[in-house]
C-alpha cells in the first residue's frame, strides 16, 4: 500500500528543487562535508560515557543501592542520548562518508538492544516519506489505546490519554527491545517490506535473538552474578533506565510531529497526497527550542525536525547553520516553516493536542487538518 502512494506536485512548486541547490551550495562555499566533523565524535563519547561509566562503576561494587539506582537513571539518559545523537545519523548515512562507518555506529542501537534493520525500514522508509499518514506512518498508529490522529475513530479511553500518555511513553524502548522487534520481523514479512526471502528472514530472526541474548547477558545477567541484589532490585534498576530512556526518546519525536500546527493528510481517492513530498514534511513537522543549545547537543538535533526532514542524509551538527535558509526558502515559496521556541512551548503543545485528540471527533484548536 505504501509504495503506491504518490506525491502530486500540482502546484508544479519548484521549492524543493531550490532549497537544495541553497544547502548544497552552503557546504560548497564553506568547504566542508555534509557528513560529521571532530563535534559528532566529542558526542559519540560522551553519549557512550553516559551509558557504560556508571553501568562499569556499579559492577565493582562499591556503592550504595541509592548510588546505583541513580546510577541507572544516568544510563536511561545514555541510552536515550545513544538513539538520538549517534545511532539516528549513522542509520540515515549521515554520520560519515564511509558506509562501513555509518554501518558500524549504526549497530550501536544493537548493542544498547534494538536492531537497526527493523529501525531503518519503519523509521526510514515509512516514517520518513508518509509522515503522518495514518495507515503507512507506524509512528501514528493507534497502539496502547493512544490517539495521534484525527482519522483514529476515538473511544471511552481516550479521554484519559492525556494522563496515561507519559506513563506508557516510559514503556516504549522496553517494549521495544524485548518484544517489538520480534513482532516487525513477522509484520514486514507480511507486508513484504522488507523484500527478503523466507531464509533470509530466518537469519535476521536468529541475528535478532543472538544480538537480545548479548544485551540481556551484559545489563542483567552479568550484575546479577557480580552484585548482591535480589531479583527486583535489579529489574527496578532496569526498569528505571527504561522508563528514563522511553520518556525522554519518545517526547522529543512526539514534539516534531503530534503538535498543534502539524497537520495529518487523508489520501484522496486516487490514493495520492495532492502535494509535493517537500511541502508535506513542511505542513507535518515542526522545529523546537532551536537557541537552547544544550539541548540540541543532547537531543542530537532533532529539535531541527524541519531540516532533519528535508535532508536526512545531513549530519545533524549542520541544522543550526542550514536552518536560515530552509526558513528563508519557506518565506519566499510562502510555505509554512512550523516552530515552537521553546521546549515546555512545544511540550504544552502535545500535551493541549492529546486532550483535544482525546476528547474530540475533530480537532478543535490544530488548524486546518
Amino acid at each position: 500500500m505504501a509504495a503506491a502512494i504518490k506525491f502530486v506536485n500540482k502546484q508544479r512548486t519548484d521549492f524543493y528543487k531550490t532549497v537544495t541547490a541553497r544547502v548544497d551550495a552552503y557546504f560548497e562555499q564553506k568547504g566542508i562535508s555534509p557528513t560529521a566533523d571532530y563535534r559528532m565524535v566529542i558526542k559519540t563519547a560522551v553519549m557512550f560515557g553516559l551509558y557504560f561509566i556508571p553501568y562499569f562503576l556499579m559492577l565493582t561494587g562499591l556503592f550504595s543501592l541509592g548510588w546505583m539506582w541513580a546510577g541507572t537513571v544516568v544510563m536511561g539518559l545514555g541510552l536515550a542520548g545513544i538513539g538520538m545523537s549517534v545511532m539516528h545519523d549513522a542509520n540515515h548515512g549521515a554520520y560519515s562518508e564511509k558506509r562501513w562507518v555509518n554501518r558500524l555506529m549504526g549497530y550501536s542501537l544493537d548493542l544498547v538492544g534494538g536492531n537497526s534493520f527493523n529501525w531503518k525500514l519503519q523509521h526510514n522508509v515509512q516514517h520518513h516519506t508518509f509522515t503522518n499518514i495514518y495507515g503507512h506512518d507506524l509512528d501514528i498508529r493507534d497502539r496502547m489505546n493512544l490517539r495521534f490522529t484525527p482519522v483514529v475513530k476515538r473511544n471511552f479511553m481516550h479521554r484519559f490519554q492525556v494522563v496515561y500518555a507519559f506513563i506508557l511513553y516510559g514503556l516504549q524502548t522496553f517494549f521495544w527491545v524485548m518484544v517489538k522487534d520480534f513482532i516487525q520481523v513477522f509484520e514486514f514479512a507480511k507486508d513484504d517490506a522488507d523484500k527478503l526471502t523466507n531464509k533470509e528472514r530466518i537469519v535476521r530472526m536468529l541475528g535478532i535473538i543472538g544480538a537480545k541474548a548479548l544485551y540481556v547477558t551484559y545489563i542483567l545477567v552479568i550484575p546479577a552474578l557480580v552484585l548482591h541484589l535480589t531479583w527486583w532490585q535489579l529489574l527496578i534498576g532496569f526498569m528505571t533506565m527504561h522508563g528514563v530512556a522511553g520518556i525522554v526518546l519518545t517526547t522529543v519525536f512526539q514534539l516534531a510531529h503530534i503538535v498543534e500546527d502539524t497537520h495529518f493528510p487523508e489520501l484522496d481517492s486516487a490514493g495520492n497526497i495532492n502535494e509535493e513530498w517537500a511541502i508535506h514534511q513542511m505542513r507535518t513537522t515542526a522545529d523546537f527550542a532551536p537557541k537552547n543549545k544544550l539541548l540540541t547537543f543532547y537531543v542530537g538535533g532533532l529539535n531541527y525536525q524541519v531540516e532533519h526532514h528535508l535532508f536526512q542524509r545531513i549530519c545533524h551538527v549542520h541544522y543550526p547553520e542550514i536552518a536560515p535558509i530552509v526558513q528563508q526558502t519557506c518565506v519566499e515559496y510562502d510555505i509554512p516553516y512550523l516552530i515552537n521556541n521553546s521546549f515546555t512551548e512545544a511540550l504544552a503543545s502535545h500535551i493541549r493536542l492529546l486532550k483535544q485528540l482525546g476528547m474530540y471527533e475533530t480537532l478543535k484548536m490544530a488548524g486546518d487538518i
